[in-house]
């Protein structure tokens, strides 16, 4: 049989989605494959993907990584959840938060049903009190899960906060490790061959040649492979998520080292702030059909914790994906393989994901078609419905405060996302299909945060009395409490186990 293996693959882009490609295909290839990474200095990296979700942690453990040296190495702090501030309506706030919600499972219903029952009723407080990592996040605590049986210290749910730039140049001194092999320079040609349209090489600015056989097309947003050359095509969901620019600025730290990213509702979008060891990692995401550039500018540097280390760096972009994530012999991951904005701090999830259904459908030099559109197939869904759970934020609010606002509550949603909001308005249920990447626990508390509580709880709730429902929630709560009492603060963990080296405050603009 002949050897059909693929032997070499180019990557063109570094950053992030390059470096994180790079280190993940060379860990698991071991020296199989010949990977060349194109980066070029002059060509700046986005670098707002710097808060996270805990799938990054199974990434991080492949690469054998010590999450201690990780944390240290890129400036990292820990994250329970996100805060959202003011998405329901001015002075409201509520936690999306990573992990359970309620103590043990109680089997066929979840323990939202029985709060609701008792929340409709004014027995119980908002549903961050029955979340472990909520009640956590809230007392600035945090520890890594503990051999603590019956408890929920035993399974802390946690992601990080990091500066992106310095996880690319940590995973590339991994890659280049192990046989990956970085080229300086810009890509301005790329040669298709004539028989199929597959790509055959890229030249760079110095006149270089690079060969491959299978393209992964890390360029960012200009997707120079998968769109420029391939001309894939893209799809616009600007009419569901209308914000189409971005401010990021760093700012000097001050005040509690929370471990939570913050996400505050602005009258043309939302800011974020994600706390790092040395900084504060902020941004404007808004739609520029209700602000200009420079009023936005100035929401933003009024509204830092301490004082702005750079000028604001602008960034423009489409809501969408690609028509067709893998073309050919080239794999789009990262920006030019789609872009949703940063507000479940998605982004780096998406590298991740796409990295690991590419080593799941490796191809040899045939490129066979069902393994290509099984890729495709997926990735789509994975898109479109954590587009949707991005969409119930905009749409499920009470604000009328301003235009962009009352755009977003009288818009047209997808029929996914109605169809799930109808579903756990009616009776509280939620239903998770396939490999949704937002579980059921997110939804809830989304759901829930933004306004939409059920009419109705499960019937098997009215198996306990009143009193013995009051008792078992109020239990919860409790257990809970005591459990985030016995964590250390979060810097003091930090303090103990992974703080960086101090770093200059300065940063270039």
């Amino acid at each position: 049989m002949d050897d059909r293996r693929i032997r070499k693959t180019v990557i063109v882009g570094g950053g992030t989605a390059g470096w994180m490609t790079a280190a993940a295909l060379s860990r698991l290839f071991e020296r199989q494959l010949e990977i060349v990474l194109i980066e070029s200095d002059e060509i700046g990296t986005v670098g707002v993907g710097e808060a996270t979700i805990p799938q990054i942690r199974l990434y991080n453990a492949m690469l054998g990584l010590d999450e201690n040296e990780f944390v240290r190495r890129t400036q990292g702090t820990f994250k329970l959840g996100i805060e959202f501030v003011d998405w329901l309506r001015p002075g409201h706030r509520y936690m999306h938060a990573f992990g359970g919600v309620g103590g043990r499972d109680l089997g066929l219903v979840p323990f939202h049903h029985y709060w609701l029952k008792l929340h409709r009723r004014g027995h119980a407080g908002p549903l961050d009190d029955y979340t472990f990592n909520a009640v956590a996040a809230r007392r600035g605590r945090f520890m890594r899960g503990a051999d603590v049986s019956d408890s929920p210290l035993s399974n802390v749910f946690h992601a990080f906060h990091f500066d992106a730039g310095l996880y690319a140049r940590y995973l590339r001194g991994h890659a280049e490790a192990r046989g990956v092999r970085r080229c300086e320079g810009r890509v301005v040609d790329v040669a298709l061959r004539a028989e199929d349209g597959f790509i055959e090489a890229v030249t760079m600015d110095d006149g270089t040649r690079i060969e491959g056989e299978l393209f992964i097309d890390c360029s960012g947003f200009r997707g120079l492979l998968i769109e420029q050359a391939l001309k894939t095509g893209y799809e616009d969901w600007s009419r569901w998520l209308p914000c189409n620019r971005a401010l990021a600025v760093p700012c000097a730290s001050g005040g509690e080292l929370t471990p939570y990213t913050r996400s505050t509702a602005r009258a043309a979008g939302w800011q974020w702030r994600i706390p790092l060891q040395h900084r504060i990692g902020n941004g404007y995401v808004y739609c520029s059909d209700h602000i200009g550039d420079d009023e936005a500018a100035s929401v933003l540097l009024a509204n830092l914790d301490g004082e702005a280390l750079a000028d604001p760096r602008p960034l423009r972009f489409v809501t969408g994906m690609r028509r067709r994530f893998w073309h050919r012999n080239c794999v789009a991951i990262g920006l030019s393989s789609g872009f949703l904005e940063p507000l479940e701090s998605t982004s780096i999830h998406f590298i991740q994901s796409s990295i690991a259904k590419l080593v799941q459908f490796f191809p040899d030099r045939r490129f066979a078609p069902a393994d290509i559109d099984a890729y495709n197939r997926l990735t789509r869904f994975e898109f479109e419905r954590s587009r949707d759970f991005l969409v119930l934020h905009y749409k499920a609010t009470e604000r009328d405060d301003s235009e962009f606002w009352r755009r977003c509550r009288g818009m047209q949603i997808p029929e996914t996302l109605a169809d799930k909001i109808e579903l756990f308005r009616s009776g509280g249920r939620i239903l998770r299909e396939r490999e949704e990447l937002f579980t059921e626990v997110s939804w809830l508390q989304v759901m829930v945060g933004q306004g939409i509580l059920p009419a109705a709880w499960h019937p098997m709730v009215e198996l306990l009395s009143d009193e013995e429902c009051e008792r078992m929630v109020e239990g919860v709560r409790r257990v809970l409490e005591n459990a985030a009492g016995v964590m250390p603060t979060h810097a003091d963990f930090i303090a103990r186990h992974c703080a960086a080296e101090p770093a200059g405050q300065r940063v270039p603009a």
